[in-house]
């Protein structure tokens, strides 16, 4: 395990994780001075009542919502989160709590930050660990999908629509209060769902545990992820209803987001996030294709960290019977075969032209994904022609 000369791990998020640990957030609010929460959340959650479970819950607590928005896009965007903090200021909020995927959550931080900042415009505060403290406004995430990690990250990825730019803030005041993890809201993800998102932590987990920046917490906080992951996320698609798979994938979500959002993730992400931006690819997809191609491109340069992977992906008799020279590569192999099994559980897309991005979209993606910050950490460095390799073998 590497142990680095300096580094830092953050994770002040209280969790509450369990079967009605949505009823414990009205005392959390009181507890942090709020009695007004907006909530946001999008028209799916509304439609088949996650929603009304967090109303109800609330108000067994005697908190009401002062202000529910759920038209939140598919990928968050700067025009709304600009639109909701007007909304949020004339219904008088002193708190947000987020309930649904990634992009709600992300929504949520960005309107966090304009909130404390007293700001009207997120892209006023673009820039990495820049944004002071400000006002402290409550936040509480609450997830109904196991993969963004978000609940666990200071890190919130906005999208400039006008510019086609999938922007990144961080800073250590974008993470929650606290994170809620209740199996009433996990158990309805549909096989789909449930794969790629479980796939995109599985993704977080292997490039924290690998990347430049990675340290003994983190890597710690990385192997219990993948060895959650592992074991349930077939159980999940097998059996949606397992609410003990479904708890576990919630936990392996929160401890892999924790992970990279310390030690950062690496060039899947980079050429992930360029993807999603040019061509509509979702994250939990982008990952699931690029992973196996960009472990290959790393494969000599994180070649140690690889193999200390393999027995938590593929098993101690795996490990026991490969050769130390050999481990690395097996490993790949093992989350190529991982991926494999899970396609033939649920559909997924595990090659960029199922997903129907066309070659003709490889030269733009490569010149964005070459300026995303999650190059700098990736164990080797790459150029324009290196990630144009690795989407023609994601092809």
């Amino acid at each position: 395990m590497h142990i680095p000369s300096y580094f830092e791990f953050v994770n002040p998020a209280k969790l509450l994780s369990g079967e009605f640990a949505l009823e414990n957030i009205a005392s959390e609010l009181k507890l942090l001075g709020a009695s007004r929460p907006m909530v946001l959340s999008d028209r799916t959650l509304e439609k088949i009542g996650s929603v009304d479970i967090l109303r109800q819950a609330l108000k067994k607590g005697g908190i009401v919502f002062a202000s529910l928005f759920t038209d939140v896009p598919l990928d968050s965007s700067i025009t709304v989160v600009n639109e909701i903090s007007k909304i949020y200021r004339q219904a008088n909020c002193d708190s947000i709590i987020a309930l649904g995927g990634g992009s709600v959550l992300d929504t949520a931080k960005g309107l966090r930050m304009l909130i404390s900042q007293g700001g009207k415009d997120i892209l006023s505060y673009a820039g990495c660990e820049t944004l002071p403290r400000g006002m402290h406004v409550p936040f509480i995430a609450i997830p109904t999908t196991s993969g963004t990690g978000s609940e666990a990250t200071g890190v919130a990825v906005i999208k400039d629509d006008e510019r086609k730019l999938k922007l990144e803030f961080i800073s250590p005041f974008l993470l929650p209060d606290a994170a809620v993890l209740d199996t009433r809201l996990l158990v309805s993800m549909p096989a789909r769902i449930t794969a790629l998102t479980g796939l995109d932590a599985f993704t977080h987990a292997l490039e924290a545990y690998s990347c430049l920046q990675k340290n003994p917490v983190s890597q710690s906080y990385a192997i219990a992820a993948i060895r959650l992951i592992v074991e349930y996320l077939p159980l999940s698609i097998s059996n949606p209803k397992d609410k003990k798979a479904r708890l576990a994938m919630a936990n392996a979500a929160y401890i892999a987001g924790s992970s990279f959002s310390n030690s950062m993730v690496g060039i899947v992400h980079a050429i992930g996030h360029s993807l999603g931006a040019t061509c509509s690819v979702p994250h939990g997809e982008a990952m699931t294709i690029l992973l196996p191609a960009c472990m290959r491109y790393n494969l000599d340069y994180a070649k140690k960290d690889y193999a200390e992977l393999l027995m938590h992906i593929a098993g101690d008799d795996v490990y026991a019977k490969t050769k130390e020279e050999d481990r690395a590569l097996k490993t790949v192999e093992a989350v190529c075969a991982f991926i494999d099994s899970i396609k033939a559980a649920a559909p997924i897309n595990t090659r960029l032209r199922e997903a129907n991005v066309s070659k003709s979209d490889f030269e733009q993606i490569a010149r964005r994904a070459i300026n995303d910050g999650a190059l700098i950490v990736n164990p080797r460095s790459a150029d324009i022609s290196d990630i144009l390799t690795i989407l023609s073998e994601s092809y």
